[in-house]
């Protein structure tokens, strides 16, 4: 009789421990089958259109795991970024640079999604080569920034020195400056998009005469490009959800892809999410934006040299020193 109650015993305490182990599985199954919130940031312009079509997808889906910020000023991505409120930002390249450090190397850099977007334009018909630009006056705008490095850059390359062989006068915004070119008050001026679109729409007899993203192609090595918009990832959500963000670059790549090909429709979804202010503007500028998505080895190479070029320009303007080798994400 002892040892049949004995065999009893030993039976309910193998089932209970099976049972209890059972109830561990299913436990950490669901916490593992939580869907992981993805809070995303976006600025206005270029460096936010190319995930016009991930926001119009995420807005659709039930169960969309994406939260999108659309921010209006780099300081307002700074703070949700620094601050920690937001795990993937839409941001220019510099200002990517410049969390790496605030962020004690607490940011990765994903992919570049915008090439240059900065053009020369013209009313009238007499400049076709940097070289042409001697002896000129030209308005610009981004003083102390990455515009004016950009022009010098351009224009010592091209043997002409600013200040001497040309002058350029600065205004405070892009929106004032392409006002004043759009009234015919202004012959040569350089703006980014989709200020330029906005100008050429108000004025019939302005004309794009040098995209500064081919004249950046014309004196850099093969490699090196004119890389003005990124997207970086917080690198503490990295490692806790790699899953999620490889899902986010092969959706982001689309959406970019989308855009690209589709500027009518992107653009009238840049309007609905507050990234350009008319559809019809944005879809004007978006083939002038130069979209793109150059991840790991590519996307190293293709910065690198942009932002030697701001250092030597302003240490200040990338954060006070060139970002290491693991301010790259490269799988």
């Amino acid at each position: 009789m002892k040892k049949i109650v004995s065999l009893i015993l030993t039976l309910v305490l193998i089932l209970g421990v099976l049972t209890a182990c059972s109830d561990s599985k299913s436990s950490n199954s669901s916490l593992e089958s939580e869907p992981v919130e993805v809070r995303i940031l976006a600025l206005k312009g270029p460096t936010g259109i190319g995930m016009a079509k991930m926001m119009d997808d995420s807005s659709k889906s039930e169960d969309s795991k994406y939260t999108f910020t659309i921010a209006g000023q780099p300081t307002e991505a700074v703070s949700a970024v620094a601050g920690g409120k937001v795990d993937i930002a839409a941001v220019p390249t510099n200002l990517a640079a410049t969390l790496y450090q605030r962020t004690e190397k607490g940011v990765k850099m994903l992919a570049v999604n915008t090439l240059g977007s900065l053009y020369v334009l013209e009313n009238g018909n007499t400049i076709n080569s940097i070289k042409d630009l001697r002896g000129k006056t030209i308005y610009a705008t981004g003083q102390g920034a990455n515009p004016e490095y950009v022009l010098n850059f351009l224009l010592s390359k091209n043997g002409l020195t600013p200040g001497k062989d040309v002058t350029v006068e600065f205004k405070s915004e892009h929106s004032e400056l392409a006002a004043l070119m759009a009234a015919g008050e202004c012959v040569l001026g350089m703006l980014p998009e989709p200020n330029v679109s906005s100008a050429m729409a108000q004025n019939s007899e302005l004309r794009i005469a040098l995209n500064l993203n081919d004249e950046w192609n014309k004196v850099s090595d093969s490699d090196s490009r004119l890389a003005m918009g990124c997207v970086i990832v917080n690198e503490s959500f990295l490692k806790e959800h790699p899953a999620e963000v490889e899902s986010f670059m092969n959706e982001l790549e689309s959406s970019i892809k989308y855009a690209s090909e589709n500027p009518k429709d992107a653009g009238t979804l840049c309007e609905t999410y507050g990234i350009v202010p008319k559809a019809a503007l944005a879809t004007k500028a978006i083939p002038n934006c130069n979209l793109a998505f150059l991840k790991g080895e590519q996307m190293k190479k293709a910065i690198e040299g942009y932002l030697n070029l701001l250092f030597s320009s302003n240490p200040a303007s990338v954060g006070g020193s060139i970002p290491d080798e693991n301010f790259y994400f490269i799988k």
